[in-house]
């Protein structure tokens, strides 16, 4: 089995929390297609105009869940997957389907752990509340009260950014900032020191998904714990609920005998190639669990923080997070809604005005995780699964939730979410679709190109010879790249199995004299516009 670099197998799948989630509120806004009217008692909890429960709803969507899973499954091609449900403080649905690996006969249980993804952010955030409410940290606290050496590239923002900020995708840090560097392999200090040197965009007002914005937050919230992140997820949150199979900590995962292999979609299908451990940025995306172990912090959750009589937040503490603290997505037009984040969670309000939050996750790789609970009907529900973003997770909870809340899909949920997914699986770069002039410039002399170049925020890079070739080595992981020649001075880049999509294809362009180039750009890792070297 391969193993991946890291960060950038996020880049497409940690798109998926803010798009699909809006685009549920998007598809909902017309609301329930033939849905009717049901009477029966709304609860203490929606607002008095939400509508109405339908009747026996929970138990008709659970009656239903094992052929909607089963039918997903043979459209989708996930290789396994596991579900639980659970409603009024019980568990009562737990479920595993497929297989952990294909190729081989182990049956996911229950109990078989996965690889979170995202759904990491929701429980990190748990975690901080947990903090918050013991009065050791506040939302609102400035991340350089806890971390004095934090930096962003600009003043004001590095003084001010709050834990909150961080955590909601508002701190103005580019999409996907940081997710580079843990590709290459740079740890979780380097990572966070050299954010410093991205542009930053509006400071509160506007939205870019960062993992690592999430993960700096985590850190602040261990800091004033004055522990490190993963003993503290453990000490306050796995131990108290009897989490035995979660852990944030890549080693922990190992030791599961009874885990689920990743599965990439490649060549059309589902493959177990790599692994992938991505705990450089463990609070945003390296939680591994199972059901059984997820069912109880969904219970935590829906009970406001209370657990055999012991409350182990409060109402007050968590209640930030799962209420809308930025725009995920604004309304384009007059007839739809907008999409919100909260603290670690998607915010939403369904068409019958009962609130949901929820979250999903990926890896390009091969991971597809998502829940979704409704407080005011006491429910929630998870799907993990071993297999590439392919809208399959999405589409369960969400046909499970419709049918509790109206008494039917309100429409054909996978072939919403595959159709909308397609474009997450797709290559990168911008020589893909293409092919090199058919009367292409020689290149220069192939010594011309070798040498080592600088880069402040990549770190150093080597060019060398690669059999007849070139090759880029990069990051502390000295990942390689083969180098094809394309027209004169430029070269192409294909980093399949590198946390892009097989067919990704990128230039490698020098900046040349006769005797030796001063530079290159590579436009892979140009996303921020610091993707030169220079010699």
């Amino acid at each position: 089995m391969k193993i991946a670099a890291n960060a950038r197998i996020q880049r497409f799948p940690l798109l998926i929390p803010l798009f699909c989630w809006c685009l549920v509120l998007l598809l909902h806004a017309s609301g329930p297609s033939a849905a009717g009217s049901p009477q029966v008692e709304v609860g203490e909890f929606p607002p008095a105009d939400a509508i109405a429960l339908e009747t026996d709803g929970v138990q008709h969507a659970l009656d239903a869940l094992p052929a909607t899973v089963d039918e997903i499954m043979r459209r989708s091609g996930v290789p396994g997957l596991a579900v639980a449900v659970v409603h009024r403080g019980e568990t009562v649905f737990s479920r595993g389907f497929g297989v952990r690996e294909l190729g081989k006969n182990l049956p996911v249980e229950p109990e078989t752990v996965f690889q979170l993804a995202s759904i990491s952010k929701s429980v990190s955030a748990t975690v901080a509340a947990i903090q918050i409410a013991k009065g050791a940290a506040r939302w609102d606290d400035p991340i350089v009260k806890y971390l004095p050496a934090f930096k962003l590239n600009d003043a004001y923002v590095t003084s001010h950014a709050t834990i909150g900020d961080l955590f909601s995708h508002r701190s103005g840090l580019p999409h996907e900032a940081g997710d580079d560097l843990e590709e290459l392999g740079f740890d979780r200090a380097t990572i966070i020191e050299r954010l410093a040197q991205l542009p930053l965009g509006a400071f509160r007002t506007s939205y870019a998904y960062a993992n690592f914005g999430t993960t700096i937050a985590g850190e602040a919230v261990a800091a004033a714990a004055n522990t490190g992140w993963e003993t503290l997820a453990n000490e306050l949150l796995f131990q108290p609920l009897g989490m035995t199979a979660t852990s944030y900590a890549y080693e922990d995962l190992l030791s599961q005998s009874n885990r689920a292999e990743l599965h990439a979609f490649e060549d059309g299908r589902f493959q177990p190639l790599y692994s992938l451990n991505v705990q450089a940025q463990a609070p945003a995306g390296s939680l591994s669990s199972n059901v059984v172990d997820m069912a109880e912090w969904l219970k935590l959750l829906l009970a406001g923080g209370t657990r055999d009589g012991k409350a182990l937040f409060t109402p007050e503490a968590i209640q930030p997070a799962l209420t809308a603290q930025s725009f995920s997505a604004r309304a384009q037009q007059m007839d739809a809604r907008s999409g919100f984040y909260g603290y670690g969670f998607n915010v939403n309000v369904e068409a019958n005005g009962r609130t949901s939050m929820g979250h999903s996750g990926a890896f390009v790789l091969g991971a597809s995780t998502s829940f979704k609970i409704v407080p005011s009907a006491d429910l929630g529900i998870i799907v993990l699964t071993n297999g590439a973003p392919v809208g399959a997770t999405e589409a369960i909870v969400t046909q499970f939730v419709d049918t509790a809340l109206y008494g039917q899909p309100t429409r054909d949920w996978f072939d919403t979410y595959h159709t909308a997914f397609a474009g997450i699986l797709a290559p990168r770069g911008d020589l893909v679709g293409q092919s090199p002039p058919a009367s292409a410039s020689p290149a220069n002399k192939l010594d011309a190109y070798i040498g080592t170049y600088a880069n402040p925020y990549y770190g150093s890079a080597e060019i060398k010879r690669d059999g007849g070739g070139l090759a880029l080595v990069l990051g502390p992981k000295k990942l390689v790249f083969p180098l094809q020649h394309w027209d004169g001075d430029t070269f192409a880049m294909a980093p399949a199995g590198e946390g892009m999509a097989k067919g990704s294809l990128g230039s490698v362009s020098f900046k040349a004299t006769d005797a030796k180039t001063s530079g290159f750009t590579a436009d892979l890792f140009n996303d921020a516009g610091l993707g030169t070297w220079d010699r």
